[in-house]
């Protein structure tokens, strides 16, 4: 099912639940959804609950008759955490609980969460997807044609669905989808373990490193580790990573990812600034967090953008 945003089609799938069923979320994710969930949802007698759904007991704590979906997203957005999709799934089997996966992060050339039990997949087709930074689309991709109907009947109703110009892009896009996903993830590969030397970083998030908790899981889980990367400055605060996000070249500044383009951004100002400041710095997004979405140019230009940025903006000011 195609719709017009992503948001669009995560409204579309809470629609189906009632007042008084609960919903289990990942405690890291994108800020919209959070904002989805607690500003919108919650006022209609839905309960929602951020736990880290790598601990599984703390899952198991938070999952009782009312729970209807677990909402999850492996690598999540912006701290690269990941969840072991299949062991979530063997939590919830024979119950009424629903496990929905946002694959934004590793499109489905890296990940498919269907064949590893999850009964949905969400799509921000912004992203990967579309490849090119000019198109805004979601999608649900499900095996329940229960479900699938009710999604469709949802939709219908309410208007939630994308545009024709909209849908020959992405259209376009998937084209080379295959080709771009291969180059994002050498690139990203690059960069991380080059940014992981630099004194100017405290701690680099990307799932690709073996000292990565979750790195073994991605490894069964995933067919490669992704273009996402994200880094924590070693002089953790805002006006340095203002800076830095501030002089860059080749990285333009901006809340997307997943296209051609290599995009940087500071999460706790854009992508995560819904999300209170107590909340998200508990997950790690602290104001010297800085993401990128590692675009498919020349990896050595990429890097010596970042180099250039990290020296002006921390040496210079």
């Amino acid at each position: 099912l195609a719709f017009a945003s992503g948001l669009a089609a995560m409204d579309v799938v809470l629609k189906t639940l009632r007042p008084g069923d609960e919903v289990i979320s990942t405690n890291d994710l994108y800020g919209g959804s959070y904002r989805l969930f607690t500003t919108v949802f919650a006022h209609y007698g839905i309960t929602f609950h951020f736990v880290d759904l790598g601990d599984l007991d703390a899952l198991k704590s938070k999952l009782n008759e009312h729970t209807r979906l677990i909402w999850t997203e492996t690598p999540t957005n912006p701290m690269m955490q990941i969840t072991d999709i299949a062991a979530v799934v063997d939590v919830v089997k024979g119950t009424a609980t629903r496990v929905v996966v946002d694959n934004t992060f590793a499109s489905p050339m890296l990940q498919n969460p269907l064949d590893l039990g999850a009964d949905m997949v969400m799509h921000s087709v912004t992203k990967y997807l579309g490849g090119h930074s000019d198109v805004v689309m979601g999608c649900l991709v499900t095996s329940d044609d229960a479900w699938e109907d009710e999604l469709r009947t949802l939709q219908n109703s309410c208007g939630a669905v994308p545009g024709p110009m909209d849908c020959f892009l992405v259209l376009r896009g998937l084209k080379t989808l295959h080709l771009r996903m291969q180059r994002h993830c050498e690139n990203g590969k690059a960069i991380a373990h080059h940014l992981s030397t630099h004194p100017a970083i405290s701690k680099v998030y990307w799932p690709g490193f073996t000292t990565h908790p979750g790195h073994e899981i991605a490894a069964r889980q995933m067919h490669d580790f992704g273009g996402m990367v994200a880094f924590t400055l070693a002089d953790d605060n805002l006006q340095t990573a203002k800076r830095v996000v501030a002089k860059t070249n080749l990285f333009t500044l901006a809340e997307s990812l997943g296209g051609v383009e290599s995009l940087i951004g500071h999460p706790a100002t854009m992508t995560h600034a819904s999300i209170p400041r107590e909340v998200r710095e508990k997950t790690g997004v602290t104001d010297g967090l800085i993401r990128l979405s590692v675009g498919i140019e020349d990896a050595q230009d990429l890097i010596s953008d970042l180099d250039n940025a990290l020296e002006q903006a921390l040496i210079r000011g």
